[in-house]
């Protein structure tokens, strides 16, 4: 007889450890699952070293406004649309379609900053830095679900939804670029339209020509005073003689 109210008390705590013990299950279990999601995160970008300065930056022996205006010069040759053209700040845009449904613009922003490392001997050329920064941003076609409802005055307030999907470009990728060899190509072409302080002075000079010795005359004799020429006198009429009877 002593063993059936055993039975019973645990017949009645038995419910309540169970949802404990289920409860608890399931707290390890999310803490599990957090704990492998957290470890097996991977990075999808290369971290910054910061051990190059030569691929977003070259130097030229110009002035910050002549190498911005080579900057320019090198967009426009190359299909860029020009957004902003300062001395020391270009910027310019341009569109490519690589698929049907993808769409990819890029833009350049070039800022021209004077050279001032190590100083600058006396009479020397200036110098300056061209910091340039590539910026890829991609689209593509999504579809997009618009709802509305449209009110039916037959039956009150009664209104009937509808829904329709749109296709729309959204952005879907912005990388910075960072190909080195990029990079070169435009500093390259940059420095092809890049006129230097001198060049330029020596371009806007104007042209100097010889001036031409004059011919010399030949020295003639003093001509001979011709003597006037004096009309004959004219003849005076004869009388006709009478004839004689």
């Amino acid at each position: 007889m002593s063993s059936m109210p055993t039975s019973l008390s645990l017949l009645q705590i038995s419910p309540s450890r169970n949802r404990t013990w289920r409860i608890a299950a399931l707290l390890a279990a999310a803490a599990a699952l957090s704990a492998c999601g957290s470890t097996n995160k991977r990075v999808t970008y290369d971290p910054e070293e910061f051990d190059s300065t030569t691929t977003h930056a070259r130097s030229y022996g110009a002035t910050e406004a002549q190498t911005c205006e080579a900057a320019r010069r090198a967009l426009l040759s190359q299909g860029y649309l020009i957004s902003a053209a300062n001395p020391d700040l270009v910027t310019g845009r341009k569109s490519f379609q690589p698929a049907a449904e993808v769409h990819v613009e890029v833009e350049f922003r070039v800022v021209c900053a004077k050279d001032s490392a190590g100083g600058r001997a006396r009479g020397a050329p200036q110098r300056t830095i061209a910091f340039v920064t590539a910026l890829q941003d991609r689209y593509g076609i999504k579809k997009i679900n618009n709802s509305a409802s449209v009110g039916v005055p037959a039956f009150g307030s009664l209104s009937v939804p509808f829904s329709s999907s749109d296709d729309a470009m959204v952005k879907v990728a912005s990388e910075t670029l960072t190909d080195g060899r990029f990079y070169d190509r435009f500093f390259a072409l940059l420095d092809r339209f890049l006129v230097t302080g001198e060049a330029r002075d020596t371009a806007d000079e104007p042209v100097v020509t010889s001036p031409v010795a004059p011919v010399p005359q030949m020295k003639t004799a003093p001509m001979a005073p011709v003597a006037p020429i004096v009309p004959a006198p004219a003849e005076t009429p004869v009388a006709p003689t009478p004839e004689r009877g």
